[in-house]
């Protein structure tokens, strides 16, 4: 197969020629049609995460069709269209049986745990624990995309904030996770506040249904926060902090209101400082978001069957394998570019 790989740590990645990936007995191999590149990509390719063995092929937002079958699966066959959660649950460890797949104890994770979906091939494992079944005539950007960003973001504000109609929501970083937070929220009735340095990102999130957005560029934290209370005086129900920066994500918390919800889906590059004081004395909730087991998807798909949701809207350039190193190493960079890059593999 034709592959995205990278042999060291922030070392340009490569497309080349790698071996086949054989099934597991209880998982399958998937013929990528399309995949996103995601954040987190970038986070392994610079070495960030230490579980990672190299030779590695990124990529772990995925679409496609099961290529072939390990003998002790009994859900799918050859030629099902598939997605699948960016963590792969093991369906047997006690995280597991209590319906928290998200957090396995044993989890595989495409791109981290072993090749991922950068790839013509990928191997997926526990297939009946976790594919993800995808009409066919669901866009493959769409589909793609519900695997990290927008499952992330739906089960931190759906089951972890549980957000409502009416309340208000800010978001701030308005990159893929950020603006599939955005296109969320105003999907479920609330009015949404997106905060990003970016016009571009602002306009992007404005086009999505986003009531205010806040230019943060040459603003101070206080003045951000005085930006927010301008259009929000009693504060903010939930809070998104989709970029990973301390300083954001001080003012994710201090924009709250008393008893308010925070999601944190931006990873840090180190551990931050957070404002403890502030979040007992308000009694604020501080909501983690890793991604979404199979079983919860019912919810997120039929949305996106009835057009509530949207994810292929979020797309900004389409791109070929052989420009996928460039697009990480852009994305790596720092690239701020709006919206999401997918590669189209097959």
């Amino acid at each position: 197969m034709r592959a995205v790989v990278y042999e060291h740590f922030g070392e340009t990645p490569v497309v080349r020629e790698l071996p086949d990936p054989a099934p597991s007995a209880a998982g399958v191999v998937v013929r990528v049609e399309a995949t996103g590149v995601c954040r987190s990509d970038a986070h392994g390719w610079l070495g960030h995460d230490d579980g990672i063995e190299l030779p590695q092929v990124p990529g772990h937002e995925l679409v496609g069709r099961i290529h072939e079958v390990g003998p002790e699966v009994t859900r799918f066959q050859v030629g099902d269209r598939v997605t699948v959660p960016f963590v792969c649950a093991c369906g047997r460890c006690a995280e597991c049986r209590a319906g928290n797949g998200q957090v396995c104890r044993d989890q595989t994770q495409p791109g981290f745990t072993h090749w991922g979906s950068f790839a013509e091939l990928v191997a997926l494992h526990d297939a009946d624990v976790n594919l993800i079944p995808v009409p066919d005539d669901l866009e493959a950007g769409a589909a793609a995309l519900l695997g990290c960003r927008f499952a992330t973001a739906f089960r931190g504000l759906v089951h972890r904030a549980r957000i409502q109609r009416g309340e208000r929501l800010l978001v701030i970083g308005c990159g893929g996770v950020g603006l599939s937070a955005v296109m969320i929220g105003v999907a479920v009735g609330a009015e949404v506040i997106a905060v990003d340095v970016d016009p571009a990102a602002l306009a992007r999130a404005s086009e999505l249904g986003a009531e205010y957005t806040i230019d943060s560029s040459d603003l101070s934290e206080l003045d951000v926060l005085d930006a927010i209370h301008a259009v929000s005086p009693d504060g903010v129900q939930v809070s998104v902090e989709a970029l990973g920066r301390e300083s954001t994500l001080r003012i994710s918390l201090l924009a709250l209101a008393p008893t308010g919800r925070q999601v944190q889906i931006g990873l840090f590059a180190s551990e931050p400082t957070v404002p403890l004081p502030f979040v007992i004395g308000q009694e604020l909730s501080l909501h983690g978001s890793h991604g979404m087991p199979a079983h919860d998807y019912a919810e997120l798909m039929a949305m996106v069957a009835s057009g509530a949701l949207r994810p292929e809207l979020l797309i900004e350039h389409r791109i070929t394998l052989d420009e996928a190193p460039a697009a990480l190493e852009a994305l790596a960079s720092g690239d701020r570019s709006a919206g999401i890059t997918l590669v189209e593999v097959s």
